[in-house]
């Protein structure tokens, strides 16, 4: 594992690399408006990636970096990202545009200008909670690219029955919320919530050209 800061016109960002041996796409994904990088699903990301030759690239924004509490605006937020897009693309490789909540949004709306060769959505913020009618489901439905939606089964900013139509394939995870927790009582454990997370993700990229 390596840290890399990254000028942005943004401010500073910052890459951790959990480098796969001989990989052959590279998963840069960042964290929801509410988080870091310490989110559950992107570390179990981290851990199972590497193992099937994709490097992962932890990526935290300006914002989080400078130690701010709040999120910028959507605008701001596409600026680092592209800021960042040089050193994801340095290695070579396929770079796979992700991110939780927020940053899948960022992923989706910048994916066709900056050449993603993919998009990986981890609870895409449909709505607002309790505001359906305020739909974000353009910016899922306009990333131009191969996508994949983990949504949980009782996200409340966009269940798994609530998306539209379209050319993204979306994984459940049973009864998740927003963070893919899921109560003590579920039918599934919380190990076996995150390995739905990797195994899909594992099975998804493996199929991308």
């Amino acid at each position: 594992m390596t840290t890399q800061t990254v000028p942005t016109d943004a401010g500073d960002a910052r890459i951790t690399w959990h480098r796969a041996d001989g990989p052959r796409l590279v998963l840069a994904v960042s964290h929801g408006a509410g988080g870091g990088i310490e989110a559950r699903d992107l570390q179990a990301l981290a851990r199972v990636l590497p193992g099937h030759g994709v490097t992962v690239a932890l990526v935290e924004q300006p914002w989080r970096v400078a130690g701010k509490k709040l999120a910028p605006a959507p605008k701001t937020l596409d600026t680092g990202w592209r800021g960042l897009w040089p050193a994801l693309a340095a290695p070579g490789l396929p770079v796979v545009s992700g991110g939780r909540s927020a940053g899948a949004r960022v992923a989706c709306r910048t994916a066709a200008e900056l050449g993603a060769h993919a998009v990986l959505a981890l609870s895409f913020p449909l709505h607002p909670p309790g505001r359906p009618e305020k739909s974000r489901a353009a910016e899922l439905l306009g990333a131009g690219v191969p996508t994949l939606v983990v949504q949980g089964g009782n996200d409340p900013f966009g269940r798994p029955t609530e998306f539209p139509e379209g050319a993204h394939r979306l994984i459940e995870v049973p009864r998740g919320d927003h963070g893919f927790a899921v109560p003590k009582r579920a039918e599934i454990t919380q190990e076996r919530a995150l390995e739905i997370v990797t195994d899909g993700v594992v099975e998804w990229v493996g199929s991308l050209g």
